[in-house]
């Protein structure tokens, strides 16, 4: 099934006697396996409206994130929240779509400074299980009443209706970009001196160790980055070095992306916990006797992991004691390992209900998410 049209997709869900597995571009096979026949929504792809002046932008679901990119670009704007290429630590193929971004909620490392894709979500359209088209939020931000349905949508992974039409606010491109970076700091270490940067009154936009390597980030005016770039240097960055351009940005394109464990055997789990905590969890599975390596970003709030298949029953016992939660992003999902973390009864209770609401026949990627 690949519908061209909003209504052709309202019809094919309607019609429709079994099980749908949504797909956008296929560059992100997370969670549980599933069946039921294919809904491919890169047919419905395109920019609706791009308005440079307001910082906004509308584009149809199925839209590449390479041409959202392009478009933003030509205009000297980008999409704030950075969001992660999963195919190099995936072994996946095809283009990343706007709609999938939004149904994963993927974000990057300038999420500890601006936040997450939802919190840039202003509006969205769906077809929900029953295929009624519905509508919430507009071009601008404002308040609302009832089902938040635009941050309702972010995350849901499909579960709840198919999306068709997304309205984003985007923002300019900063005139430079600066990263401070220091190698050979062990994780906690690391992971103390991006907790005193982001402490400080710097507006730092990326805070990440990665294996030896911790980096700061700086970005605005030419002149508001070499202050702030100075000022840390002067104080709790002191003995960091210094990138810019090209080099800076490659450099955090390795963080957004995972790519150090990309070519690397063994399962990866993405982390969230405390930032403090992050270096501890690593302690944890060390004594544990799990045999893993960490990469910390958000100033360690988000740890990915890797780890070899049969440690995967420690991962959440071990982060118990953290508050944490963890979830599977590549392997396999093992009896008595969800890939998604396990809610809490009184949340679960929520999201059957929400389900049931928006899905009734169970018809949208049933089991994706345990």
């Amino acid at each position: 099934m690949k519908p061209q049209t909003e209504a052709e997709l309202a019809e094919m869900v309607a019609g429709t006697n079994g099980p749908l597995r949504v797909r956008g571009g296929g560059t992100r096979p997370i969670g549980a396996p599933m069946a039921g026949e294919v809904l491919d929504m890169s047919g419905m792809s395109g920019v609706v409206l791009h308005e440079p002046g307001a910082l906004t932008l509308v584009v149809k679901a199925g839209t590449p994130v390479a041409e959202v990119e392009r478009v933003l670009a030509a205009e000297g704007q980008r999409l704030p929240f950075e969001p992660m290429d999963h195919r190099a630590l995936l072994g996946s193929d095809g283009e990343p779509t706007m709609g999938g971004v939004v149904a994963a909620n993927v974000s990057g490392p300038r999420r500890v400074q601006v936040g997450a894709c939802r919190d840039f979500l202003l509006g969205v359209r769906f077809v929900d299980g029953t295929g009624r088209v519905l509508k919430n939020g507009g071009r601008v931000m404002k308040n609302v009443t009832g089902y938040d349905l635009v941050k309702l949508m972010a995350g849901s992974w499909g579960t709840l209706g198919v999306m068709t039409e997304l309205s984003f606010k985007v923002l300019a491109v900063p005139q430079a970009e600066a990263t401070l970076v220091k190698r050979g700091a062990s994780a906690a270490e690391g992971v103390a001196l991006l907790s005193e940067a982001l402490g400080a009154p710097y507006d730092v936009s990326g805070a990440a160790h990665l294996e030896g390597r911790t980096q700061v980030r700086l970005e605005g005016l030419a002149g508001s980055v070499a202050y702030r770039v100075d000022q840390l240097r002067k104080g709790c960055l002191a003995g960091f070095d210094v990138v810019e351009g090209a080099e800076s940005q490659a450099l955090w394109q390795e963080v957004r992306d995972v790519t150090p464990f990309a070519e690397a055997e063994g399962d990866v789990w993405r982390v969230s916990v405390k930032p403090s905590d992050g270096p501890k969890l690593s302690e944890a599975l060390d004594a544990a006797g799990v045999r893993h390596r960490a990469i910390y970003d958000w100033g360690g709030g988000l740890v990915w992991l890797l780890v070899q298949p049969g440690d995967a029953t420690a991962i959440r016992p071990a982060l118990a004691a953290f508050g944490g939660h963890a979830t599977l992003i590549r392997g396999r999902a093992q009896a008595g390992v969800p890939v998604f973390q396990p809610e809490l009864a009184p949340v679960a209770a929520i999201s059957s209900g929400l389900r049931a609401k928006f899905d009734p026949r169970g018809i949208f990627n049933p089991g994706l998410m345990g």
